[in-house]
């Protein structure tokens, strides 16, 4: 379910995660340590090139540095510290200059802020000079519709997806491309990304409650 937003977090609150193999096992921390957590053995002398340490990309962005991104985030708190996977998800459309467009109840939304840690799905490449102008005056062209009026909200059937699949699928028509249903674009394009995302948050989660998170060797995090 998706709805409104609150309050600004940026990227600086999320924790920086590193992965290192030993005994066996794969450990997730915030640093690498001296000495293993299970053996208590030095980390460093054992090491070969597929036990070095790896820096995991985080999933988050800021949606302000962005540039015409589908972006989504906890409708209240935010992913790290606060997300309980489950709670509703609000959605927006963000701009060529990092405007995050966004409709629920009071109406259509334009965010200079509070869009600071979020998971973002870029949908124009760079060098699309064209679409990129054409995003931005259509934003704006859609956006004061009758259709976006406050009164038109329906927390189910008419929300913030709503506004951004909408838009998302006139640009597709104009273009003369194949538009989404709800179902389509989600499998496609949101659960990839949220699916890390959730991911990375259990790794936050254990990392800061217990200093490491250890798995069995060899299983991944992608």
């Amino acid at each position: 379910m998706y709805r409104d937003h609150v309050e600004p977090r940026t990227m600086e609150s999320v924790l920086s995660l590193v992965k290192f193999t030993h005994c066996k096992k794969d450990i997730y921390s915030s640093f690498v340590p001296q000495q293993c957590p299970i053996c208590g053995g030095n980390t460093v002398s054992s090491w070969d090139v597929a036990q070095a340490p790896v820096s995991i990309p985080c999933p988050f962005s800021n949606a302000h540095n962005e540039k015409c991104c589908f972006v989504l985030k906890p409708t209240q708190g935010h992913f790290i510290g606060e997300y309980d996977g489950c709670s509703d998800l609000h959605v927006g459309i963000a701009s060529s200059k990092g405007i995050v467009y966004h409709y629920n109840e009071t109406g259509i939304h334009k965010d200079s802020t509070g869009w600071e840690q979020c998971v973002s799905i870029p949908l124009v490449p760079p060098d699309q000079y064209a679409l990129i102008y054409q995003w931005d005056s259509y934003l704006e062209e859609i956006s004061p519709a009758e259709k976006w009026l406050s009164y038109r909200y329906d927390e189910q059937d008419h929300n913030c997806y709503t506004f951004a699949l909408t838009f998302i699928n006139s640009l597709l028509h104009l273009q003369g491309k194949k538009t989404f249903s709800k179902d389509e674009f989600t499998a496609r394009y949101v659960l990839p990304k949220t699916r890390r995302a959730s991911k990375y948050i259990t790794l936050c989660h254990e990392v800061s409650k217990n200093g490491f998170y250890i798995t069995d060797y060899f299983r991944d995090f992608r």
